[in-house]
């Protein structure tokens, strides 16, 4: 009923995993450290009192008062949260362009792009003598993490063989939680400095990741995708050769080639992507990262700190318990590189779904006994150790499935002339809700209370249902075979050309015939 495996694998091309594509993948999923260092560190800063003395002192006011004060509404201030969300609105913006650049200059290209704005937007941030400088700042992260969004995970993909794009693909996950972690581990220490100028420390050093991705975008070399989309298909072939170790790669030439022969036909990748035969991967780039952010976890991971201090820790305690989370987050990250070749993304992310319902529902009833509806509460270490549990167990549950797959399967499933387009949806969708929700995070908090972990609860509930009834597996498929999936699968099958004879194959995809919506 769910189509929850695909009958017909596709073709299976000759090559191997070589130690070029290894070290390409692994030098690209280094765009995900950028990402992940400015999670961990935002949420960071915002705990240390310098930090809001000096931007946010109305903020650091409300902190001070005494225990009586609702805790649910300490931090509820639209200045902090703008300074928080607005990466995640430029990451938005600059995605449209991204794919533009990425289809017509290549991944690396953008890659290298990315890298550089984010520098210029970490140096900013580390010398910021002012709200105003923050915020630019911060627009000059999120054009770089836009950029670095768009075109990794495409990179990722079509530079991994079939039967190990998962767990390539995850290096690009695997990046981000390192990322988080070092951002929790900086800023456990730069809190102890002296003078109150450790957030400095942590918000510049964002420029260590942004210099690794530069470093290594200028030595990467292009997809073969992009090589035959750009015109180069001796090009492509030499370098098909190269990444799969072997001169047999006519048949995945000349599929990369069909493929962009039908890139070819098409005027306007966005208006296609519009079209029925496309509509499911239109619901997959609109849904997939829409869902990913409404598990909760970037609440949990950029506010984690405040999160802590709002329950009780003290300051030095709250940014420790972040730093056990992003351990966890890393390590629990490894499962899914482990398994998501063999046991598939389907399972993975029914499992973790299933996790993170039960987390989320146990948390908030573990703060609604203690806090209620007031507010007010002083917690014992024990109850304390419980929550960090808790949030744990989500976090872990989130890295080995929607966390990885959340990247991994839209950019698996798009068919070459509409790829950029719809990785560039992906990327919209997914900053818009991660700009809503953490624009809206701490004013949820305050208004709903326990609530909010009921609220997320639910969301993972339906996502979860969504995984079972409408995601078909994709593993093992070769990337420009995908189309197969769609036309197998109980419902999809409807808005596909030919029904559910197999997808709309390679001749259907070169006829570019309008489709009624």
């Amino acid at each position: 009923m769910a189509g929850s495996s695909s009958a017909d694998k596709g073709k299976e091309y000759p090559g191997k995993m070589t130690v070029f594509v290894f070290l390409a993948c692994l030098v690209a999923s280094s765009g995900g450290l950028i990402f992940g260092y400015d999670i961990g560190i935002s949420g960071g800063v915002t705990s240390m009192d310098p930090f809001l003395i000096k931007f946010f002192p109305s903020v650091y006011a409300k902190e001070q008062e005494v225990v009586e004060t609702n805790q649910y509404c300490k931090f509820d201030s639209t200045l902090l949260t703008l300074f928080t969300s607005s990466l995640y609105l430029a990451a938005l913006v600059a995605s449209l362009f991204a794919g533009y650049i990425t289809k017509k200059c290549g991944r690396r290209v953008s890659m290298l792009g990315g890298g550089v704005i984010f520098l210029a937007g970490a140096i900013l941030n580390g010398l910021a003598q002012n709200v105003a400088m923050l915020i630019i700042g911060r627009i000059f992260l999120g054009i770089g993490v836009g950029f670095s969004n768009q075109s990794v995970p495409l990179y990722l993909s079509e530079m991994a063989p079939a039967k190990m794009r998962g767990m390539l693909n995850i290096s690009f996950q695997l990046m981000i939680t390192i990322g988080i972690l070092a951002a929790n581990l900086i800023n456990y220490f730069t809190a102890k400095i002296p003078g109150g100028w450790g957030w400095r420390v942590g918000l510049g050093l964002a420029a260590v990741p942004a210099v690794i991705m530069v470093g290594g975008s200028i030595f990467l070399p292009d997809t073969p995708n992009s090589l035959v989309a750009r015109g180069k298909p001796e090009k492509a072939r030499a370098m098909l050769r190269r990444i799969r170790g072997t001169d047999d790669v006519d048949l995945e030439f000349d599929d990369l080639v069909a493929a962009s022969d039908a890139t070819e036909a098409i005027a306007n990748p966005w208006s296609t992507l519009l079209q029925r035969r496309y509509r499911p991967q239109l619901a997959m780039a609109l849904l997939i990262p829409t869902l990913q952010q409404l598990t909760g976890i970037n609440v949990v991971m950029f506010y984690a700190p405040v999160l802590f201090k709002t329950i009780g820790f003290g300051g030095t305690a709250s940014l420790m318990s972040a730093v056990i989370t992003g351990l966890v987050n890393m390590f629990a990250t490894f499962v899914s590189i482990a398994t998501v070749d063999r046991l598939g993304r389907r399972k993975l992310l029914l499992q973790g779904g299933t996790q993170m319902i039960l987390a989320q529902f146990v948390l908030g009833t573990l703060i609604a006994a203690k806090f209620g509806t007031s507010g007010v509460a002083e917690i014992s270490r024990p109850y304390a150790i419980g929550v960090v549990f808790c949030i744990c167990v989500f976090v872990s549950a989130f890295a080995w499935s929607w966390g990885p797959l959340g990247w991994l399967v839209p950019s698996e499933i798009f068919p070459l002339e509409i790829r950029s387009a719809a990785q560039s949806a992906v990327v919209v969708f997914n900053m818009i809700f991660t700009f809503v929700i953490a624009q809206v995070f701490l004013v949820l908090l305050c208004r709903l209370k326990f609530g909010l972990f009921y609220f997320f609860g639910a969301w993972e509930v339906a996502m979860t249902l969504f995984v079972y009834f409408f995601l078909p597996e994709t593993k093992g498929i070769p990337i420009e075979e995908m189309d197969t999936i769609w036309g197998q699968h109980w419902y999809w099958k409807r808005f596909v050309d030919g029904g559910g004879g197999g997808g709309g194959g390679k001749n259907n995809k070169v006829e570019m015939t309008s489709t009624a919506v």
